[in-house]
Order: C-alpha cells, then structure tokens, then sequence
C-alpha cells in the first residue's frame, strides 16, 4: 500500500522530479533474516534510507546497524516506545501510536466503563505486549486486575491461556496481540463457552482482517463461522480516519489511490496504514528539500512534520522520536469499525494527563500530494 502511494507520487512529478523507489523484502518476521536482508540493501543496494520497517523484535535486531551507518530509520511499524532514544539512535523514529500511550488509552476506558469488573490481559512476550501491559497498569487499578497471560508469537497452541483467564473470572479481556492471535484468542474462548468483552488494542483488531482470518481458522478445524459476528463488540482504539466515514477526505483520497494502484487487495487497515506512512514519508522527503543528504531527512523529522492523516499531532522533535500522540475509541459493529468520542492525546508517563485533542484534523490535499 506504500508502494501504490508513491506509484500515486510519482505520476504526480514525484520528489522534486525525482521517482521514489520501493524496494522491500520479507524476513517472515524472523530477526537473523531481518539482520541479513537490512546489510543487503543497506551495503549492497545502497538505499537512501530504511522505511516502515515492520515489528519490534525484527526492528530491534537492525537498529543499531543503521544508526552506527547514519541510515535514516524511518517511521518503524511498530509502536515500541524503545524507538525514541535519540540520543542512543538519532536516525530512528517511530510513527504509529506507541504501545504505551495506547495502554494508557484504552486502560482509562476501562478503568471509566467497567469498574469493578474482574479484567485479564492477553499479550505478546515481548516489547510489543509488555508496553502494552505497562500503560494499562498505569491506568486500571491492580486490584480489578486476576489474570495476565503473555503468548510466545511461535506458539500457536494457547488454549492453557484463555482456560486460565476463564478460571480467573475474568469479565474483560484486554488483548495486546497481533490480528492471528486475537483471532485464536477469540476461537479458543468459544470452545471454551467463555465470552468476556474483549478490548483489543489497534494492531490485532482491523475488522476486514479480523474477520477473514477467523473463517479462516474456523474452516480449518471443518468449522463454519460468520467473521463479522465474532467480531462484533470489540472494543479497540484508532489512529487513523475510520475506513466506514465516506465523508473524511482523507478516505476519499485513500479510495482513489486504492482503485487505481491496489484494487486486487482489500481497503482495509493494513492498506490504510500503508497509504498513511507512505503520506508521512513524503512529506518529510518534500521538506528534505531538493538535494537531500540522509542528515537532511533526519533535521527535516526532527523539526516536525504536519499531522497528515493521522488523527492527532505527531511528537517529533530534536528529543523525541514517537510518532502519533493519541487516538480515539471505537467499537466493531458488523465488521465497521465505528469511532466513540474525541480523541483522545497523552504522553507516555505514568502521570501523563489523557486529554481530549480539540484541533481538527487538516483536510486532505487536493492534489493527493503534502504541500512542498
């Protein structure tokens, strides 16, 4: 989806007439091929600089390479609050809504709507579960909390996990998990006759994903299931406009683009979230200027760039590296996913305030292209 962006770019003159060009590989998640494939394009294709690369586990086996290389690390899709250290990694930066403001996010929405209900956490082992898990407790109080259940990403088998949030009572289920495993967590419930309310945190909750993936599953164990009814209620948060408001602009825009360069897939959230770094990347590129230097792109980040399409402003600074600052709540009704309330901004500290953000969001360009 990135890519049909800067298709989109390039038959609009490109960067100041030059042509970006997208070259990506797959590591299939998988941190020593992530290592290998990043020397290769970095040493070998001599890339101008890394974009989106995708996963907290991934990324952090290839941080530190690109920052001793002085090789902008741009935008890295995940929301690992590890990315901003710049004064450890001054090339990297974030850019989706870090785990930790969302923990705190969607732990004050629960702490509001479900007081005095027993709540479980369902999470990834790693950095992507554990900020998670960090912003909910800065948020939920300990005692409402039973169980905590963190899942090993190879280990598909989690059915002692969900048969111990049941036994702990758990009414709501907080899940930090990516979209295979919310789909599991959901059809291991089932099995189980348990039925918490789930709240689910952005990256496992996309409903077009969501609920393919449970038919998926369902048909694999000869099972028949309609997706849009499992996923029905789910709790989440979102970052970016929701795909159901045909009246953003920055939907229209993302629809066009869609049409033209990627109609073979889905308009769903992964395709959006593409669309939308491809849109951030740009805009830094534009304000690079004309003859960039990779320190140019890092100065160009590090000033500040403008919202975009993203539903609040991003954090970037000389002294901070994280991207978007918050977002708002939503519930899944027959596989939309539909926003409830003001966004929502916040830091990433214990103390940090959750306030609503009463900016509005800037319209989406005309032209498609961020303004030079």
């Amino acid at each position: 989806a990135s890519n049909a962006y800067f298709q989109y770019v390039n038959s609009h003159g490109g960067i100041y007439g030059r042509k970006i060009v997208y070259k990506y590989l797959n590591d299939q998640y998988n941190p020593s091929l992530t290592s290998s494939l990043v020397r290769q394009l970095v040493l070998k294709d001599n890339v101008f600089a890394i974009f989106n690369g995708l996963g907290t586990p991934t990324h952090l086996a290839v941080a530190p390479f690109l920052n001793s290389e002085k090789v902008p690390d741009i935008f890295v899709a995940s929301g690992c609050e590890c990315w901003d250290a710049p004064s450890k990694w001054p090339y990297t930066f974030g850019w989706q809504l870090d785990y930790v403001r969302e923990g705190k996010i969607l732990g004050q929405y629960i702490k509001q709507h479900f007081a005095g209900k027993k709540i479980g956490y369902f999470y990834q082992n790693d950095e992507f579960g554990q900020d998670g898990v960090k912003g909910l407790d800065y948020e939920i109080p300990a005692k409402q909390v039973v169980a905590k259940e963190a899942y090993d990403a190879t280990n598909t088998a989690i059915g002692p996990l969900v048969a111990k949030l049941k036994a702990a009572g758990a009414q709501v289920v907080v899940s930090f998990s990516v979209p295979a495993f919310t789909a599991l967590l959901k059809l291991n419930a089932l099995g189980l006759s348990y039925n918490p309310q789930l709240v689910v945190s952005d990256v496992g909750s996309d409903a077009i994903t969501l609920a393919g993936l449970l038919q998926s599953f369902a048909k694999q164990s000869h099972k028949t299931v309609n997706g849009n009814q499992l996923t029905q209620g789910i709790i989440t948060d979102g970052y970016l406009p929701a795909l159901g408001d045909a009246s953003s602009s920055w939907i229209q825009l993302f629809t066009q683009i869609h049409s033209q360069y990627l109609s073979k897939l889905p308009l769903d959230g992964n395709v959006e979230y593409g669309l939308s770094a491809g849109y951030a990347f740009v805009q830094a590129m534009l304000k690079a200027g004309r003859n960039p230097t990779r320190q140019d792109l890092v100065n160009a980040i590090n000033a500040g760039i403008g919202q975009g399409p993203v539903v609040a402003p991003y954090a970037y600074s000389a002294t901070n590296h994280n991207g978007v600052t918050g977002a708002y709540l939503g519930i899944i009704d027959n596989g939309v996913l539909k926003p409830q309330g003001s966004v929502l901004v916040t830091d990433a500290t214990a103390g940090g305030a959750i306030t609503p953000d009463t900016s509005p969001q800037p319209a989406a360009p005309t032209s498609g292209i961020p303004a030079k």
